[in-house]
């Protein structure tokens, strides 16, 4: 009986151990280029065959199919751009035709790549065709723009060694890997669950019964590369995943990890997603409402409508070779104390539907509140628990920004002394002059050095977070971008509190206690927040304060009535 092609070897871009022995030290001569965090996930995909049909990073040829019609250029569907992005100096030192080394951040060689495109992408074009706006609200459309380089590169890559990873190493499994574990079991059906959530009591029922119906074996198949900033990170996810396991059927369930790095884009991302299933021997794949789905844009609304996904899934699912499963909308039917699909219950005005949403269950993690049996397995509460302690034991960060001389230092030096008196956490202060003379002694004001300046502010205040602790910065920090930076950065461990320090223009230059706003006028200095440079005012910070004709123990108040609001100090 002929081997089933889904559990058939698949090809990778890996040479013999002997050549790639041979090629480290060839590499030497090469040109580096140190991948980024997400390069480093798209290429371990590439290279282990979990992108294929890609041979490299996309040229620009099939750049342009990708982005416009979801095909490479010999016609074979592929929705996602894979592309090396660089910076414009890196670009312009490469010739084409040339080999460059692909390293990773501690300069290990994880393989080379021939280039053979280099071009400049219409990003906006992109943002619109794959993302569905070219919106900053979208995670990989914020990335697109502020972190990614400007030009691409594309060519075939020759695959070194995998990318190291010290972190639940046999629970990861390259697509071969995993279709001769199929094959060795013999499983000829195997419906796929994608998750970048911890597993709750609905998602257990859900993937038993999609197992059930397609009457096929069940991988779980959660996401540990990149997902959306702001999620549970997955060391977590992987101890709550290990802790549900065991109520799962033994012979018919298998668990592994996927080194990917999502990019929250809906409906191509779930045809993606099912394109890599099938590189990893599955059959069945279960979608979603709202697939990787990356929750509301600037206007407030949801990027995708919740079947949008599973549309474009359906239409395409015989090309890509594997068959859909639609996730249904489980809910708890309390009368029946069982889960039932939200569809097909036909009593509904008869029972009590409980349900709790992902933003309620951080809600009562945020407060210690009491998450219901019915809900998670207590195995899973614990383990969340234990990451996230309620908010009032949390590290947190106050973020004071506004002009120069609006009253930050003074309201920061304040606030610092009030928690101080609170006690219970740690408190440092990283004011705008002291970061200048500790951190950043040899930075100027250009907006290169402003941005640079303030980015160690927010690592450092990330690193304060994490470690339980109150940080208070109170940099002018003029650009919302940056800010925004900062906030993803921190919010992974705490909350963050941006504080605008509404005080005027006209009331700075005013007070101008350090004479600097004279200084400015008469062009001694150059690029000044306010006067020669602009300043983004907060859209929507948590706390806006007014300085004029107010005491700055007020200000320092409202700041301390707003963390309290916000469970992040008690109250008594």
């Amino acid at each position: 009986m002929p081997m089933s092609s889904n559990l058939a070897p698949i090809p990778e871009l890996y040479v013999s151990y002997d050549s790639a022995q041979k090629l480290k030290v060839e590499a030497a001569e090469l040109t580096s280029h140190d991948l980024t965090p997400r390069q480093i996930c798209d290429l371990e995909l590439l290279m282990n065959g979990g992108f294929n049909p890609l041979k490299g990073f996309l040229s620009e040829e099939d750049y342009n199919g990708v982005v416009e019609n979801m095909r490479l250029a010999d016609g074979q569907l592929w929705p996602m751009p894979i592309t090396l992005d660089v910076s414009e100096d890196f670009a312009a030192s490469i010739e084409i035709g040339q080999d460059i080394a692909l390293r990773d951040q501690e300069g290990v060689i994880l393989g080379t790549m021939t280039v053979t495109d280099r071009w400049e992408p219409n990003k906006s074009r992109e943002a619109e065709m794959v993302f569905g706006a070219d919106d900053d609200a979208h995670p990989a459309v914020n990335y697109l723009h502020n972190t990614a380089g400007k030009i691409y590169l594309g060519g075939p890559v020759t695959g070194i060694q995998q990318p190291v990873h010290y972190d639940f190493r046999a629970r990861r499994d390259t697509p071969n890997e995993l279709r001769a574990y199929f094959r060795k079991l013999g499983w000829r059906k195997v419906v796929a669950f994608q998750t970048r959530n911890p597993l709750h009591r609905a998602h257990q029922e859900l993937t038993f019964r999609a197992a059930r119906e397609a009457q096929a074996n069940l991988l779980i198949h959660p996401v540990v590369g990149m997902t959306k900033p702001g999620d549970v990170d997955h060391f977590t996810r992987v101890r709550c995943y290990e802790a549900v396991l065991d109520k799962y059927p033994a012979a018919t369930t298998s668990m592994s990890l996927l080194n990917l790095a999502m990019r929250m884009a809906g409906p191509r991302e779930a045809v993606w997603h099912g394109i890599i299933r099938k590189n990893h021997g599955c059959t069945h794949f279960i979608v979603g409402r709202d697939h990787a789905g990356p929750g509301k844009n600037s206007a407030g609304e949801d990027f995708y409508g919740p079947y949008d996904a599973q549309d474009l899934f359906r239409a395409h699912q015989e090309e890509i070779g594997i068959e859909m499963v639609d996730f249904k909308h489980m809910v708890y039917v309390q009368e029946r104390a069982q889960y039932e699909p939200n569809d097909e219950i036909e009593d509904k005005d008869n029972v009590t539907i409980l349900n709790i949403s992902g933003t309620e269950l951080r809600r009562r993690l945020s407060e210690g509140l009491e998450i219901p049996e019915w809900f998670s397995f207590p195995e899973v509460v614990a383990e969340l628990r234990k990451t996230k302690p309620p908010r009032a034991q949390q590290g947190f960060t106050v973020f004071f920004t506004g002009f120069s001389g609006s009253g930050k230092s003074t309201i920061a030096n304040a606030l610092m002394v009030k928690l101080m008196e609170m006690g219970g956490r740690p408190v440092t202060l990283l004011d705008g002059d002291i970061v200048r003379k500790n951190l950043s002694s040899e930075l100027g004001f250009s907006k290169e050095h402003r941005d640079l300046n303030i980015k160690r502010i927010g690592y450092v205040a990330s690193e304060i977070t994490k470690n339980g602790g109150i940080a208070i910065c109170a940099p002018i920090a003029p650009y919302a971008a940056t800010r925004r930076h900062v906030r993803e950065e921190i919010e992974q461990f705490g909350a963050f509190v941006e504080v605008h320090v509404a005080t005027s223009i006209e009331e700075c230059e005013r007070r101008d206690r350090k004479g600097l706003y004279k200084l400015a006028r008469e062009g001694k200095i150059k690029e000044f927040t306010g006067i020669s440079d602009p300043y983004d005012v907060p859209q929507n910070p948590e706390l806006s304060v007014e300085t004029e004709n107010v005491e700055v123990d007020n200000c320092a108040h409202q700041v301390l009535l707003k963390l309290e609001s916000m469970g992040l100090i008690n109250g008594n």
